[in-house]
């Protein structure tokens, strides 16, 4: 079976087992060779356990993002950390950005580029979440950036974050918004 349909099964599965018991903790949540499936695409139990959790309570992300959004973590977890998990220490939501800092006048995006950067080198603590309902919307009212397209800018930026907020701004723009700090005549040129 392909990493992706072994995914999808297992996601099945998870939900299944989340309706019937959701107050299972997530290291208990898998059987062992579910486990050691998850550590091959670089992911830990408890990401697994959050989009299931979402999905069951409100619906989203959907199974198909999470796969989406898994495929860019193992595609960087093979190829960028040569499927070696690294000994970082987890970021926590302490450590994050507050969601009303700002980053060319973009509420929000510090946050969600330090959690973007934390779920390609699988540091996010548990209780985090890449693609959370908070993630969800800020993508979609800038830019409509799909969670795992945003996710792939943050691996090809390579931590330069310039090149993650023009990506930003570019879907903002070829979205048809506003572009922060642009006045109306800037906006007409710019669009």
């Amino acid at each position: 079976m392909e990493w992706n349909d072994h995914f999808m099964s297992l996601f099945r599965e998870a939900a299944e087992r989340y309706i019937s018991s959701p107050q299972s903790a997530p290291e208990r949540f898998y059987l062992p060779e579910e486990q050691v499936f998850l550590k091959s695409i670089g992911y830990q139990p408890a990401e697994m356990h959050g989009y299931v959790r979402e999905y069951v309570t409100k619906g989203a992300p959907t199974p198909s993002t999470a796969l989406l959004i898994a495929s860019v973590r193992r595609s960087f977890f093979l190829t960028a950390q040569r499927g070696m998990s690294g000994n970082a220490k987890p970021l926590r939501a302490g450590d994050l950005p507050a969601e009303n800092e700002e980053f060319q006048e973009i509420a929000y995006l510090p946050r969600i580029i330090r959690k973007a950067e934390a779920k390609l080198f699988g540091i996010l603590d548990s209780d985090l979440m890449y693609g959370d309902e908070k993630d969800l919307e800020f993508l979609k009212t800038h830019g409509n950036i799909h969670p795992a397209d945003f996710l792939q800018m943050a691996a090809s930026a390579r931590s330069d974050r310039q090149k993650l907020v023009a990506a930003v701004l570019n879907a903002m723009r070829n979205n048809g918004e506003v572009l922060p700090g642009a006045t109306p005549e800037d906006q007409k040129t710019l669009l």
